[in-house]
């Protein structure tokens, strides 16, 4: 099975991690991981400011916090996995991922925000459910 985790580097990205643990039958080396993860992007301004090469340098170091301590874990448990990072809008990039990818599960924590709070923030999980083709399974 190809699984793809969409991870951010919140404490709910560690509840998915703890779930997709305690159920063999998904978190073992048979089965084929990428990690997955999506920076929003600096203010067009902000990056003018900057420059590309600092600019990418951020979204870089921002791509190591979240993603180091998800491919650590999964060594621990001798599971190796393809790491994917992008930068834009992540429930559209993640749905679309998901898709091209051809994934048979996208994994991902959900912060568990109310109706009203989606309605007003809006939701990444909310987003990957309307438009992604593969089944998302939500943890919280």
């Amino acid at each position: 099975m190809k699984i793809l985790l969409a991870v951010d580097g919140s404490k709910y990205t560690k509840k998915m991690l703890a779930y997709l643990a305690t159920h063999d039958d998904m978190f073992s080396a048979k089965n084929e991981f990428t990690l997955f993860t999506v920076q929003t992007p600096l203010p067009p301004r902000a990056r003018a400011a900057v420059g590309a090469e600092i600019a990418n340098g951020y979204y870089a170091d921002e791509v190591e916090k979240v993603t180091a301590p998800v491919v650590k874990f999964l060594k621990r448990h001798n599971i190796e996995a393809q790491m994917v990072s992008k930068v834009g809008a992540p429930g559209e990039l993640i749905a679309k991922m998901a898709d091209a990818g051809k994934f048979d599960l996208v994994m991902m924590g959900s912060h568990g925000h109310s109706a009203l709070g989606n309605l007003v923030m809006g939701s990444v999980a909310t987003q990957v459910l309307a438009h992604c083709k593969a089944p998302v399974l939500l943890v919280r």
